[in-house]
């Protein structure tokens, strides 16, 4: 079977597997108890009630997305590996890159289409061009919080060990830019030498580390929607992170004894 042959296979497995195992209606379910959280406080809202709304939706839809969709990738290759099947797919002589690119591949596809559900009550909250960047931006968020929880679950090949790491990558990335705020302006002690690798390790974690708060922002829908050029440098940046994890699975990946 050629490369494309097997990574597509691979991929449609992965999305099946994503129907059968229910994760359509979880995440439908987000959407409807997010929504109706959403009508709930634009009732008790004294003014701006509407942005309210908008507001509530947008920030608990997508911490709720990135929950479910780190989670269900770690669970689902867990479940692979202690069923023995990534034994069964590696004894068909399919290439170990063929299968890391293949389930990255779909779960992008269950990332992408989890950002579109969830975008699409903002376009009866806000704008459709705010709810269509805001859809965006969240596919790509997800897409590099799956990457890197691929990389997780291949790296440590335990549940807990990678689902700690992906919630404290997320988190930092989440508070990065707060955090280089402090370290570049420190109350007492600014010239002290530990100060100085603080900052230095906090500006680091800066160069690898997305800065998550700059991404998917619930302004967007509230108040006014983002500049275009500002979405494809998102596009860019989303790329690059989700090719380089990609990359660093497959290395850690081929270099493990199954």
């Amino acid at each position: 079977m050629p490369m494309t042959g097997q990574i597509t296979t691979i991929a449609r497995c992965t999305l099946l597997e994503a129907r059968r195992t229910r994760l359509p209606e979880l995440v439908l379910a987000a959407i409807v108890f997010l929504v109706a959280a959403g009508f709930f406080t634009q009732e008790i809202a004294i003014t701006e009630s509407a942005r309210v709304r908008a507001g509530m939706y947008a920030s608990g839809m997508r911490l709720a997305a990135v929950f479910i969709a780190g989670l269900y990738v770690l669970v689902s290759v867990m479940r692979e590996f202690n069923d023995k099947g990534l034994d069964v797919v590696l004894a068909l002589d399919v290439p170990r890159a063929h299968y890391i690119l293949g389930k990255l591949a779909g779960f992008l596809i269950i990332g992408v289409l989890v950002a579109a559900a969830a975008s699409l009550p903002l376009a009866g909250f806000a704008t459709p061009e705010s709810a269509l960047q805001w859809g965006i931006s969240l596919a790509l968020e997800l897409g590099i919080v799956i990457a890197f929880a691929l990389f997780c679950v291949v790296t440590f090949n335990q549940l807990m060990p990678a689902a700690s790491f992906v919630l404290a990558f997320y988190l930092l990335a989440r508070t990065l830019t707060a955090i280089r705020l402090m370290s570049a302006h420190p109350l007492t002690g600014e010239d002290a030498a530990s100060r100085q690798v603080i900052r230095f390790v906090v500006e680091g974690l800066g160069l690898i580390v997305p800065a998550f708060d700059r991404w998917t922002r619930t302004a967007w829908v509230a108040d006014q929607h983002a500049s275009w050029p500002d979405i494809g440098s998102l596009c860019a940046s989303g790329i690059l992170y989700i090719t380089l994890l990609a990359a660093a699975t497959m290395f850690d990946f081929h270099r493990r004894n199954f």
